[in-house]
């Protein structure tokens, strides 16, 4: 498969390192907003780690990233063996316009090595960011994930990447979508609509 651009599916590992590096303290963890009115009205508020991981808001990742400096983040990166660990592009932008590449299944790679504590990072750390990844908790089954947007010169890609977990199992997902029409009105909705349908045909998100 293909390495693609990460866009916000790297807010997970973003926020493992701002915890582990100590820029943030914990899921209640506030950033002032900064007053910039950007399209997403959503993000035009200040944010904790909780909220800006709901909301994807970029600004609150870009600024984290800042905050842990261009040397530390490579040393995380490369400790966690994130896809091709490239920080080129600059400390706040290298995961949306720079040169970071992530193939699906270093994706399901990785949130395996998360949901079974063996990234190199604290169990504190991952538990807070386990518990802000949460996007569907059922009596059956707890869904951990998150979406991603990227917008490239002829194409966007749109990811959703996550696991459940279930009767004591586990289902690990990396869908990953690709279009031309860089105006698509319902590419946002279907990163994650095919995965549910596709879930759904296979019983994991069955009710």
């Amino acid at each position: 498969h293909d390495a693609l651009p990460i866009s916000s599916t790297f807010k997970i590992c973003n926020s493992l390192i701002g915890l582990e590096t100590g820029v943030i303290k914990d899921g209640n963890f506030v950033i002032p907003w900064d007053s910039v009115k950007r399209p997403n009205p959503k993000w035009n508020q200040d944010h904790d780690l909780k909220l800006a991981f709901k909301n994807s808001t970029v600004w609150y990742y870009r600024e984290l990233a800042r905050r842990v400096g261009g040397e530390k983040m490579k040393f995380w990166l490369d400790k966690a063996e994130y896809g091709n660990a490239d920080t080129s592009g600059g400390v706040d932008l290298f995961w949306l316009k720079g040169g970071l590449r992530v193939t699906p299944e270093q994706q399901i790679e990785f949130l395996k090595r998360l949901r079974n504590n063996k990234l190199p990072f604290s169990k504190r750390s991952v538990d807070i960011v386990k518990k802000i990844m949460i996007a569907k908790d059922t009596l059956n089954y707890v869904v951990r994930a998150k979406t991603g947007w990227s917008d490239e010169e002829k194409r966007i890609v749109g990811w959703y990447v996550g696991y459940i977990e279930k009767n004591n199992n586990v289902y690990y997902f990396a869908n990953c979508i690709q279009s031309s029409d860089l105006y698509h009105k319902d590419f946002g909705r279907a990163r994650t609509e095919i995965a549910y349908r596709i879930l759904n045909d296979l019983k994991v998100t069955k009710e």
